[in-house]
C-alpha cells in the first residue's frame, strides 16, 4: 500500500470506526428489540443540534409577557415594530428568521401567503433540567433525562428496531454529518459518521486496499473482504465483529461513492443554502436525501453559548438565528418533492436566562424553543400565545428563568406516532422511562398537535 493510499484509508476508516468504536457500548438494558416497522411511506427526518443553548425568548419574542421590555433585556429587547407578526397576537419572531417566512406563513397563521408547515414549539425541557452543556446535551440525545453513562441514543433505537442495520441494503438508511459522533445515532450497531461526503469515500478502485476478489478468492482480503479468514473463527476474539464493521464501511463508501460519482449537486428551485458550516452540511444532507436510500440525518451547528454580546436585530445571536432560517428555506425549496415525507427538527440543551447578564449576554437556564417544519406540519407558534402563557411566566422557574410546559420527550412522542407510525407503547424503548416521566408529570406530556 503506498503513502497516499494508506493515509487514505486511515483518515477514512478513523471516521468510520470512530463511529462504531463507540458504539459497542450499549448496555443489555436495550439488548431486548421490540421490532418496528420500517419507516413508513419514505418518511424521513432531518435533525440539527443547536449546540450551546439557544435564546428561546430571543427566538420566540414573547411580546405580551409585561416582563419583555427594556429593564429585563437592556441590550437584547427588540422593538415590537422590528420584529416579524406570528399571527397570534402574543408572540413574534426575530427579525433574522424572515427567511423562514415562506415556510410558516399562511392565511390561516398570519394572513400571508406561505406553506404553513412551519412551527415554533416554546417552552421544551424536562423535569430536573442540568444547566450543564455535556449533560443536557447528551440527555436530549439518549432520551433519558438524569442518566449520563447510557451512550445508545434514543434515534439509534427507533432505527435499529426499523432495520436490520447488519444487511447490505440497510447500510446508509441514517447518517450523522458531523466532526464527532452524535449521542443520537449511536448505537451497538454502526450508523456512519462522517464531516464530509468526500472523506468517507476511496479512489476508484482502491476500496479493497489489499487482495481484490479473485475466481478461487471470491471475497478478497482487506476492507470489502474476509481480513484473511473466517468471520466465526472461534481464536480471534472479536473477529465476527471486525468482519461486519469493515464490510459495513465497505458497503457504506459505496453507497456515497455512487451519489457523487452523479455530478456536481445543484439545488432545485433557487434554493441557496446559507454560506457557512451548517450550509455545507444542508446541501449534502439534501443531496444525500435525493441520491441514497437515506431516511435520518443529524447534524449540528454550535455557537448559542450566548454569554456575551448577544446582540439584538443584529450580531452573534441573529447571525445564528438567520443561518438556521436560511437553510431551513433551503431544504423547502429543494425538498419539494419529499417535503410531503420529511421533519425538519432543531434540538438544544437549554434556553437561556430572562434577565440579561452584566456582559449583554444571557446565561444557562430552562427551556427554549424547537423548530419543526415538514409537509405534515400545522405551522404557528405553540405554548407562546395569551392562553397558554401565564403571568410572570418569564420567571417562573427559580425566578430566573422560562419553566417548561412540554418535555421534549413528548415531541418526538408525537413525531414517532404521527410521522413515523410508531405505537404508544412503542415510545418506551425508543426512550426509556417515558411512560414514568408521563405519570410524573403529565401536562408535560399533552400533545401540541403540531403534527
Amino acid at each position: 500500500m503506498n503513502i497516499f493510499n494508506r493515509r487514505r484509508f486511515l483518515k477514512t476508516t478513523s471516521l468510520a470506526f470512530s463511529a462504531l468504536g463507540l458504539n459497542m457500548v450499549a448496555p443489555t438494558m436495550f439488548q431486548k428489540r421490540m421490532e418496528a416497522a420500517a419507516m413508513a411511506n419514505n418518511k424521513k427526518l432531518i435533525f440539527i443540534f443547536l449546540q450551546g443553548g439557544n435564546d428561546g425568548i430571543n427566538t420566540i419574542l414573547p411580546r405580551g409577557d409585561v416582563m419583555y421590555n427594556t429593564t429585563t433585556r437592556p441590550t437584547l429587547f427588540i422593538p415590537e415594530g422590528e420584529a416579524l407578526d406570528s399571527g397570534n397576537g402574543f408572540a413574534q419572531l426575530h427579525p433574522a428568521l424572515s427567511p423562514i417566512g415562506e415556510v410558516y406563513n399562511h392565511s390561516s397563521i398570519n394572513g400571508l401567503n406561505g406553506a404553513g408547515n412551519m412551527a415554533f414549539l416554546h417552552r421544551i425541557g424536562y423535569d430536573g433540567q442540568s444547566r450543564s452543556h455535556f449533560d443536557s446535551q447528551h440527555f436530549w440525545q439518549n432520551g433519558i433525562p438524569g442518566d449520563a453513562d447510557t451512550e445508545e441514543g434514543f434515534m439509534y433505537r427507533r432505527i435499529n428496531a426499523a432495520y436490520d442495520l447488519n444487511h447490505p441494503d440497510n447500510a446508509f438508511v441514517a447518517a450523522g454529518l458531523s466532526s464527532n459522533q452524535l449521542v443520537a445515532l449511536k448505537g451497538k450497531n454502526m450508523i456512519p459518521n462522517f464531516s464530509r461526503t468526500a472523506d468517507f469515500t476511496f479512489p476508484a478502485g482502491k476500496r479493497f486496499l489489499g487482495e481484490a476478489p479473485t475466481a478461487l478468492d471470491v471475497d478478497g482480503r482487506a476492507l470489502m473482504g474476509l481480513y484473511g479468514g473466517a468471520p466465526d473463527d472461534p481464536t480471534k476474539p472479536y473477529r465476527q465483529l471486525v468482519h461486519g464493521a469493515g464490510q459495513g464501511v465497505g458497503r457504506t463508501m459505496d453507497v456515497i461513492q455512487d451519489a457523487l460519482d452523479q455530478g456536481a449537486y445543484t439545488p432545485s428551485n433557487d434554493a441557496e443554502y446559507p454560506d457557512s458550516s451548517l450550509g455545507r452540511k444542508l446541501t449534502e444532507a439534501a443531496m444525500l436525501m435525493k441520491r441514497t436510500p437515506v431516511r435520518v440525518i443529524g447534524l449540528r451547528k454550535g455557537g448559542f453559548d450566548t454569554h456575551q454580546r448577544q446582540g439584538q436585530i443584529a450580531g452573534s445571536h441573529a447571525n445564528l438565528l438567520g443561518d438556521v432560517a436560511q437553510g431551513i428555506q433551503a431544504l423547502y425549496r429543494d425538498l419539494q418533492d419529499q417535503w410531503d415525507d420529511l421533519l425538519v427538527v432543531t434540538l438544544t440543551e437549554f434556553g437561556r436566562t430572562s434577565k440579561e447578564n452584566g456582559s449583554n449576554g444571557t446565561d444557562h437556564a430552562e427551556s427554549s424553543v424547537m423548530f419543526v417544519a415538514g409537509g405534515g406540519v400545522k405551522g404557528g407558534v405553540y405554548n407562546c400565545d395569551d392562553r397558554t402563557w401565564e403571568d410572570n411566566a418569564m420567571f417562573s422557574a427559580r425566578d430566573r428563568y422560562l419553566a417548561r410546559k412540554t418535555d421534549f420527550r413528548g415531541v418526538f412522542g408525537e413525531i414517532f406516532q404521527r410521522h413515523f407510525g410508531d405505537s404508544r407503547e412503542q415510545l418506551d424503548q425508543w426512550m426509556p422511562g417515558y411512560s414514568i416521566a408521563e405519570m410524573d408529570n403529565p401536562k408535560d406530556f399533552v400533545p401540541l398537535g403540531f403534527l
